[in-house]
């Protein structure tokens, strides 16, 4: 066991983010509670009052609410609990925490336990005499204490909410691909190197490459991580270098395949915390997200972007050798509506991959057979884009007018029950408002009970964030119809890059189809034979039939 003069008084210095106030010249206002002054008071008065062995502890830029996240304290802690430490010294109560149940924990009962003396200079604070008026009055302070920073925290998430509404970017690391201006730190730049990088990776994930593989590619290429990178051109980042520079991981190449941002936008509101004592950051629904279009330079097409988020969804099945097909997650029955599966034949050669319905697989009974080899599928496919590709090469405007007849017979149907939808869906949230009011009177009158309350109000809630986000999906499901003049532009512009085509690519196929169904084999002739349907992005099924009467006329 130590003794007294062997023990070290620990000297605990704390300066949270919201302490480090500047002022117009760009200095710290709030010099009174700075590391270097909290150290100086500190160290003088362990010398004047003759504490053996002051040793300093310091937490530089973490919230006082929190005690498990600061590394000065929890080192501290440790002595502590070995029994090395016997006075513990803070400027004042503040310094130690503004949780006021935590820090009144700590000084009343593991202190005490441990034999640790602790003492707040400024608010008049010993242990060693907790029988005098300044004591009694911690537990006010402590209360205070966190009082004020409940209170900051709300000012600074009005003064955050505010800004995220008007558009100013949120993020003080901007995405890898951009820079700030110097001039307009708000304003982001496109950086040419890290930017081919991101676009690097939009393209092979197009082309049918998964997190992983592309992250192994550009390991071996030699191409440093973002975090890497941004340390070799001088700029901070929020994550802690690998050992190997160039040691992507999935995880990265997932991150940046999901920032909408790449787009053009910006994005607020992503995240949330409950509050000040939870920091855990949870994701936004996308309804509850600010996007504020064009306000940078775009990296990726928005097509682009929206499509990489689709394959993102579909998980591509592999073989038991571990093969997957450019068609895994397009193709789908015709009958059922289900995915077709992707299989191999038992000696694992390519030659002998085929689809099929993924519901006959499981159930014989219930859908039929939709068997189809792979190398089948691709010449049908490739057959069926070349005469696509071929006849707006030819006959672009006369294209343009039977889709938009097409598109015009479909959607008017589908505006009207959207709409119809939409109506009665925003009616009843309307209702539901109403009626949480109602029941929230009739329980403050005595009507209803507490308990009925709560599971009447739990059910209204959560029908009305289902309700909400179907809202959501409706407008921009009605949105997309009607602009389905600008769909068949697009998909125009798309397939100008494939008019000569030869063989399958995966990044075409993603950029130009949908789906793929595929209806079961015909053998009534004595032959075998089986249609597709394509269903193209954008613009649906081409009536291919209709189109060759322009031909023939």
């Amino acid at each position: 066991m130590l003794g007294a003069t062997d023990k070290i008084t620990a000297l605990y210095c704390r300066l949270s983010v919201e302490d480090m106030k500047d002022d117009k010249a760009g200095e710290k206002a709030d010099e009174s509670n700075s590391i270097q002054t909290q150290k100086m008071i500190l160290l003088q008065y362990a010398k004047q009052n003759h504490f053996p062995n002051p040793t300093f502890f310091v937490d530089d830029g973490y919230s006082g609410v929190d005690f498990d996240n600061r590394p000065g304290f929890q080192k501290m802690l440790t002595e502590v609990k070995a029994g090395r430490v016997g006075t513990i010294i803070t400027k004042d109560l503040s310094r130690l925490g503004r949780n006021s149940a935590l820090t009144t924990l700590y000084i009343n009962i593991v202190f005490p336990k441990s034999g640790v003396r602790y003492i707040a200079i400024n608010d008049h604070f010993d242990s060693i005499d907790m029988n005098s008026a300044e004591c009694d009055m911690a537990g006010i302070k402590n209360w205070f204490n966190e009082f004020f920073a409940k209170d900051t925290s709300r000012k600074i998430r009005a003064v955050q909410k505010a800004k995220g509404e008007r558009g100013v970017p949120l993020t003080t690391n901007v995405p890898y691909g951009y820079i700030k201006d110097k001039e307009n730190p708000q304003t982001w730049l496109v950086d040419p190197e890290a930017a081919s990088v991101v676009k690097r990776i939009f393209d092979m994930c197009m082309n049918g490459r998964g997190p992983s593989q592309i992250a192994n590619q550009l390991k071996e290429d030699g191409v440093l991580t973002p975090t890497a990178y941004k340390n070799s051109m001088g700029i901070k980042s929020p994550n802690t270098a690998a050992e190997n520079p160039c040691g992507w991981n999935a995880s990265t190449v997932v991150h940046i395949l999901e920032r909408r941002e790449y787009t053009g936008c910006t994005v607020n509101f992503k995240t949330y915390t409950n509050s000040i004592w939870d920091k855990k950051q949870r994701d936004n629904p996308i309804e509850k997200q600010a996007i504020f279009e064009d306000t940078h330079e775009a990296i990726i097409e928005k097509d682009v972007f929206e499509k990489v988020q689709i394959i993102r969804q579909q998980r591509q099945r592999k073989t038991k050798s571990g093969c997957t097909s450019t068609f895994s997650g397009l193709v789908y029955c015709a009958d059922c509506g289900e995915k077709l599966y992707y299989g191999a034949t038992n000696n694992g050669k390519r030659e002998g991959a085929f689809f099929d319905c993924s519901l006959h697989w499981k159930h014989k009974d219930k859908c039929g057979t939709h068997f189809i080899r792979e190398s089948v599928l691709e010449r049908m496919v490739l057959k069926h884009i070349q005469l696509v590709m071929g006849y707006i090469l030819r006959y672009r405007q006369h294209f343009i007018f039977v889709m938009e007849q097409q598109l015009q017979l479909e959607s008017a149907e589908k505006l009207q029950t959207s709409r119809k939808q939409l109506e009665r869906n925003e009616r009843r949230i309307a209702e539901l408002k109403r009626l949480f009011v109602k029941i929230y009177e009739d329980n403050v009158k005595g009507k209803l009970n507490d308990e009925r309350f709560e599971m009447m109000s739990q059910n209204y809630e959560a029908e009305q964030k289902q309700l909400e986000a179907e809202v959501v999906a409706l407008r921009q499901e009605i949105e997309v119809q009607e602009r389905q003049n600008e769909n068949i532009e697009r998909f125009i512009r798309t397939a100008d890059k494939y008019v000569d085509i030869e063989e399958i690519d995966p990044c075409m196929l993603r950029e130009l189809i949908k789906a793929i169904y595929v209806e079961a084999p015909d053998k009534s002739s004595g032959k075998r034979r089986q249609k597709i349907h394509i269903e193209y992005d954008g613009i649906g099924f081409i009536p291919l039939e209709e189109l060759a009467k322009k031909e023939t006329a």
